[in-house]
């Protein structure tokens, strides 16, 4: 049976729309602290804005989001938490594939995702096949991942084809470099949301964010729904993206990406 088209609803701020959101979902364990519950309750209350804020940039026609879910750095964590969160990862990835296919959402996955234990990397590459020809919001999830990880791991991948004689020393620029990253392919995020009031990048992202507009939210993850979202889009349509020029001669986010 051939599923409904998803009615677009794009808010109007009056300014710009963010056509690439990346998050730092921040707070889970302040969050449960906060109220007296252990860490994982904050992580398993994250799930739900994952979810509403996955369907709400659906809805809204956002083209991309990136949810920085486990970090390299997150494997030092106690054990105990760590083995929970892939539980966690691998019951969001089966419970949220009705979701994922009623709002048209594709998943990719950006890290390095081999790391992951077997059972949720089995689980991770079933989600992305079976989400695969969906054409709306793509989701992408940061797993296991590290900016600078990411840079290491497309300077050895560059280094090989420098070696085999694929790249020539006249060829390298920056565009040469972005084919060796984890996705080469989707665009830079206009946005990057960062909840809990931090003011750090938290080795996120740190080649594509070079000309993002930053918002933080005072709210922890669990506490960031569609108010806070809309709160950042409002924020985002008052800026004046300017790519490093001018303002008179600043080029729009889809000449830049050109």
């Amino acid at each position: 049976m051939t599923r409904p088209r998803l009615k677009i609803e794009r808010p109007d701020f009056g300014g710009p729309f963010p056509e690439h959101i990346a998050v730092i979902m921040d707070g889970n364990g302040r969050w449960a602290k906060g109220r007296g519950m252990l860490r994982v309750f904050g992580h398993k209350e994250g799930i739900g804005s994952v979810r509403e804020i996955t369907t709400e940039c659906a809805k809204m026609g956002v083209k991309s989001l990136t949810l920085y879910a486990f970090s390299v750095e997150n494997w030092k964590r106690p054990r105990q938490e760590v083995a929970f969160l892939m539980e966690l990862l691998e019951q969001f990835l089966v419970d949220e594939r009705p979701t994922l296919m009623d709002n048209n959402v594709r998943l990719r996955a950006i890290g390095r995702i081999d790391d992951l234990p077997e059972a949720a990397l089995a689980r991770l590459r079933e989600t992305e096949e079976i989400t695969a020809k969906n054409d709306g919001l793509l989701l992408r999830l940061a797993l296991s991942y590290g900016a600078r990880a990411e840079i290491a791991d497309a300077l050895k991948r560059f280094a090989r084809d420098v070696a085999a004689g694929k790249v020539r020393e006249s060829e390298i620029d920056d565009e040469t470099l972005r084919r060796y990253l984890y996705d080469a392919t989707t665009p830079d995020p206009d946005l990057l949301i960062r909840t809990s009031g931090e003011l750090r990048i938290s080795n996120f992202l740190l080649w594509q964010i070079s000309y993002s507009e930053i918002y933080v939210a005072k709210e922890c993850w669990p506490e960031f729904r569609r108010p806070q979202l809309l709160a950042a889009l409002e924020d985002y349509a008052k800026r004046v993206r300017k790519f490093g020029g001018l303002v008179s001669d600043a080029p729009s986010a889809s000449e830049a990406r050109a």
